[in-house]
């Protein structure tokens, strides 16, 4: 069961961490000339139009179709309202992943059973996704229409207040007034023309523009999560999109595992009780003729055997060790670490009920792969394994002293071993910086077996 990390542990001790690009300027600063708010900020802008083209087009088609429900002509328009805040939802999506950087996935695809009309618009009819799009429709645009508000009137008033000082004589001398005014009646007239109105009305425009950013940012998060929630795939959708793709990951390690043991048996065991038969064939002809020579080849033979069962031993280690059935994970885990080529200390804090047996192996290979990687190539002097839980879930941490940098983006059999762990909803954390130390934590279900 071990998986070879060399090209993970190898790369780490020369690789060279890429620090980010660091600002002289604090976010709250650069956040009114980054282009992320001005892309935000167009969003909003192109909310307001779409939010009406999709509320007049998913009110008007599902009024005319309710209303000619009492023909047969109902049914066909609201299916094709509802097909048409599909496609409206795919653009949805589209915009939210250019301008706003969230991806979305796609829901799941209409199952039509049978080819013809009907079929499909019973297809439609069934689709949870196309009445949560009719639902995105509807509530999109008063949202669309508050942002916009909110959004264009803190963005103008900010940069307009702002900018005042630069423009304000446009005011006495071309418009014939004093300035902005701000309070007017038939007799009195409050303007903002002196230099300290003026210097206040530009460190309120700087405020209001400084924070408009965020405002926009946190209304277009509101966009983001109705966008996710109402025209990406349901969470059954995504449980069963999920589970397939498990299936997928536990045959293709079943079938990896049989392959290996099939070699391991061909190469290893096999051809030694091979060589073993053909020598006691050739010691038993030679028993007569020459009795220390046919002593000689029974006791090589004998030393063959030896190993023979020491590999038929690993390799039924490897399948399942009987002292994991017979006694646990602690002395199953006790056991690994005994075979470790660096000094291993083992903590297991477990209640006397044992999890699920599936449970237990996938633990018990867990620790023994990263722990024979910890031998091969960490370059570590020491390591600790340990073991426990926390409410339904069986937590484990392999820590070791070693050259760190391990990665499991690489590909290699850290990606391998987290999908192991997925498929039955494990997860699992690498926190290994260059020079150490690397701390691999795995959780697992609990599943009382």
């Amino acid at each position: 069961m071990a998986t070879e990390y060399g090209h993970e542990y190898g790369s780490w001790g020369g690789s060279e961490a890429v620090g980010k690009r660091r600002h002289r300027l604090p976010a709250g600063l650069r956040a009114p000339f980054e282009a992320r708010s001005w892309r935000e900020f167009a969003y909003v802008l192109l909310s307001l139009p779409i939010g009406i083209l999709m509320f007049v087009y998913g009110v008007t088609m599902v009024s005319l179709g309710a209303g000619l429900l009492i023909t047969f002509l109902g049914v066909p328009v609201l299916a094709a309202a509802l097909a048409g805040v599909r496609g409206l939802g795919a653009m949805e999506r589209a915009r939210a992943r250019g301008l706003l950087g969230v991806e979305v996935a796609a829901p799941e695809p209409l199952r039509v059973k049978r080819s013809g009309a009907m079929a499909w618009m019973g297809a439609v009819f069934k689709s949870g996704a196309s009445w949560r799009h009719l639902l995105y429709a509807v509530v999109q645009f008063p949202w669309s229409v508050f942002s916009f508000v909110v959004a264009v009137t803190f963005w103008a008033s900010g940069w307009a207040m702002l900018t005042y000082p630069l423009w304000f004589w446009v005011f006495p001398m071309w418009v014939g007034q004093d300035g902005i005014q701000l309070y007017g009646d038939g007799s009195h007239h409050v303007y903002l023309d002196n230099p300290f109105e003026i210097t206040v009305t530009a460190l309120v425009g700087l405020l209001f523009t400084l924070a408009t950013p965020w405002i926009v940012r946190a209304l277009t998060m509101v966009n983001g999560l109705m966008v996710q929630g109402l025209l990406g795939p349901s969470r059954l959708a995504t449980r069963v999109v999920e589970l397939e793709s498990d299936r997928g990951v536990v045959v293709d390690a079943a079938a990896a595992d049989l392959r290996r043991i099939e070699r391991d048996l061909h190469d290893g065991a096999q051809a030694r009780l091979v060589a073993l038969a053909m020598d006691l064939g050739l010691a038993k002809e030679k028993l007569a003729e020459d009795p220390q020579a046919a002593a000689r080849m029974v006791d090589e033979a004998h030393g063959e055997v030896k190993t023979a069962l020491q590999e038929l031993r690993d390799l039924a280690r490897g399948i399942h060790p009987a002292v994991l059935t017979d006694r646990g994970l602690d002395a199953a885990l006790s056991a690994v670490a005994s075979r470790c080529a660096v000094p291993v200390r083992v903590e297991v804090d477990l209640p006397a009920a044992r999890p699920a047996p599936a449970i237990e192996g996938i633990a018990y290979f867990t620790v023994s792969e990263l722990l024979q990687n910890v031998s091969k190539h960490s370059g570590a002097t020491r390591a600790t394994v340990d073991v426990w839980k926390v409410d339904d879930r069986l937590m484990l941490q392999v820590v070791d002293n070693g050259i760190g940098g391990a990665d499991v983006s690489a590909g290699s059999g850290l990606a391998g071993l987290a999908e192991r762990l997925d498929a039955v909803d494990g997860i699992l954390v690498v926190d290994s910086p260059v020079a150490g130390p690397t701390r691999v934590t795995a959780e697992l279900p609990w599943r009382r077996g």
